[in-house]
């Protein structure tokens, strides 16, 4: 592995932290470049990578931070279970040591630093590899965003790896300290189980977000449509597509972590995993009913303007009917023929102008009574 860091050290890093560059690095980067070279694919990251090392067993818990893997690494306990998890992924050294020691393949390396990986798991019989994507909901912006969990697990350890420092994490940290709790006592597969049912939660808060602006946007569609709400549908559906693509693959990810297939997942905790199993396929069925629904806005949006403009042009229709007996009348003594015996009348105007109000309100009455407006 070290081999592998050294056939990239003669070019530039297109990852590397403070190269100026702030767009994407793209899977073209690694064009040419033999299998299991480690090379960062997604958005560079800045600043220092955070690696949390919590070791503990079911009287004792150990907690460490740091930058220096090696440091970090050199007091370890064999007999305790050990849960590292790294903030950030853009420094490939620091990914490269961390394989290193837990002699970790190197496509799983390779595919830790490719933050645009599927949702999928790999069986590489001394550990499992686990893709994940957690999903971040922007109230400012309404998008939602993603990012890639990557866990590896072992028989006596689980590294953990995100894109960004947060508090993701943080709870099942507090969990652990509490030397009664399941997670000290059931075993390193119960700690993944933790995590990833953790994400799955989450799912559930984006999609309440999304729920809520489909109430919204369909409401509004049926009272007042207009062209900035069909803009809302197809930002919606895009959305939604990003949901679904993070989604979607966590049921055989799943499905796998429950079939029994390795023997780094106890029996006792396939129960636990089955759970969260169930809770992704409730994720699953919310999110395309929400799919169904906002494809049916864009019909409820035709029918809503068609509505409109059949009750605008109903309205021009009565107003223009109503002035067809009025414009006959107008038009009859608007002729200049010599002789008509109205115009010399003292009763003709006032005669023409009672006929044209008639003319009105027998229409009206005519048009109520038939329910047109």
């Amino acid at each position: 592995m070290r081999g592998i860091k050294n056939s990239r050290s003669a070019g530039t890093n297109p990852a590397e932290p403070g190269s100026g560059s702030s767009a994407q690095v793209k899977r073209s980067a690694k064009k040419g470049l033999p299998p299991g070279t480690l090379v960062h694919v997604g958005t560079p990251g800045t600043g220092e990578i955070e690696v949390s090392v919590v070791e503990y067993n079911n009287s004792e818990i150990r907690e460490r931070k740091g930058t220096d893997v090696q440091e970090l690494l050199q007091d370890r306990l064999s007999a305790f279970s050990c849960w590292i998890d790294v903030s950030g992924v853009h420094r490939e050294s620091v990914i490269e040591d961390l394989g290193s020691h837990f002699k970790v393949h190197p496509l799983v390396l390779e595919d830790v630093l490719h933050t645009n990986q599927r949702p999928k798991v790999e069986d590489y019989e001394s550990h499992l590899f686990i893709v994940l994507k957690m999903l971040r909901y922007d109230d400012r912006s309404g998008k939602v965003g993603t990012e890639q969990i990557s866990l590896i697990l072992g028989s006596d350890f689980l590294l953990s790896f995100r894109e960004r420092k947060d508090e993701l994490f943080d709870s099942i940290r507090a969990r652990m300290r509490v030397a009664a709790g399941r997670l000290r006592t059931s075993g390193i597969d119960y700690l993944a189980y933790c995590l990833i049912d953790l994400v799955v939660d989450h799912y559930f808060d984006v999609l309440e977000k999304l729920s809520e602006r489909i109430e919204l946007l369909e409401e509004g569609l049926v009272t007042a449509p207009s062209p900035d709400m069909l803009r809302g549908i197809h930002k919606l559906k895009r959305e939604l597509l990003t949901v679904r693509k993070s989604i979607w693959p966590i049921r055989e990810v799943l499905n796998r972590l429950t079939g029994g297939e390795s023997p780094l997942i106890r029996h006792p905790t396939e129960i636990y995993f089955r759970d969260v199993f169930d809770h992704a396929i409730h994720a699953v069925d919310a999110l395309e009913t929400f799919r169904e629904m906002v494809s049916g806005m864009l019909d409820i949006y035709l029918s809503s303007i068609s509505n409109k403009t059949n009750e605008i042009m109903k309205v021009l229709t009565i107003i223009a009917t109503i002035f067809i007996p009025l414009t006959f009348l107008a038009g009859w003594y608007g002729m200049n023929f010599k002789y008509m015996p109205e115009l010399n009348s003292p009763w003709g105007y006032p005669a023409v102008l009672l006929a044209a109000v008639a003319a009105v309100v027998i229409m009206l009455v005519f048009f109520r009574r038939k329910k047109w407006f």
